[in-house]
């Protein structure tokens, strides 16, 4: 009956000391939560600025919210009397299962932020990636979808794309056109180069600056290669080629001197 009573004479002192405690730790956790929040979306806006993929910028922010705010619930628990060491390296530990367990995730994951931070690719862009060639419909933070010509729908993992070589036909603003015309090692070279500049100068599309260029690339008894260099703007590339391949073709037939 003594130890009774002692504790419930001592009751209200340890209300008073637990309620001082628990009102300490609340009001860690509330301005932790609000230090966090205001520092993330301070990071969110400075990312942001720097023309930093929204999709990125987001994720770096809400990361660092959820770490700041790990350590935020951590500091409040150890203000309540409970040792946070065990909790850390339980903390610990299961990130470093999870991490193991997603590692090829991870991977993708990783490869998908540099992807929308370097940018060697944008939405829209023609490539060849991943040993697809095609149209870049989504950049995601796992994975890429590429649009071939034929229509498919191509998911290839981030992870492949960061190891592999990626070719960009769309990040310059012009391309240069290379054709290769071969015509008989006794045929007229003036006359051919004449009918040549003819065909280049009727494709309107092929810009002036820098101007198209007609250069003997080879020659030997039984042929004379000529090499054909016109730039185009990027967009034009595929309708320009296609349509002096038939004109080159039609003028070297007409006038005989297709090899």
């Amino acid at each position: 009956m003594d130890k009774i009573s002692m504790m419930l004479e001592r009751l209200p002192e340890l209300l008073i000391s637990f309620g001082g405690k628990v009102l300490v730790a609340l009001i860690i956790f509330i301005v932790g939560k609000w230090v966090a929040r205001m520092l993330s979306d301070v990071i969110k806006r400075i990312l942001t600025k720097g023309k930093m993929d929204s999709t990125v910028a987001h994720f770096l922010g809400n990361l660092i919210y959820g770490v700041i705010l790990a350590f935020v619930v951590i500091a409040a628990i150890g203000k309540l009397g409970v040792q946070t060491t065990s909790l850390v390296a339980i903390f610990g530990a299961a990130t470093l299962a999870v991490g193991m367990a997603l590692q090829g995730t991870l991977g993708n994951f990783s490869s998908g932020v540099m992807l929308l931070i370097f940018r060697p690719f944008k939405v829209g862009d023609s490539v060849i990636a991943g040993g697809i060639t095609g149209k870049v419909e989504d950049i995601g933070i796992f994975s890429t979808t590429i649009i071939p010509s034929d229509g498919r729908k191509v998911i290839i993992p981030n992870g492949k794309l960061s190891n592999d070589t990626i070719t960009n036909f769309s990040a310059l603003p012009t391309r240069r056109i290379e054709i290769s015309i071969n015509v008989p090692g006794n045929t007229d070279i003036n006359a051919v180069r004449d009918l040549l500049r003819e065909v280049l100068e009727s494709e309107t599309d092929i810009l002036k600056d820098p101007a198209a260029a007609i250069v003997m690339t080879d020659a030997n008894a039984g042929a004379i290669v000529f090499g054909i260099y016109a730039h185009v703007n990027t967009p034009n590339f595929g309708k320009v080629h296609a349509s002096l391949l038939e004109k080159l073709k039609l003028a070297l037939n007409t006038k005989g001197f297709w090899a």
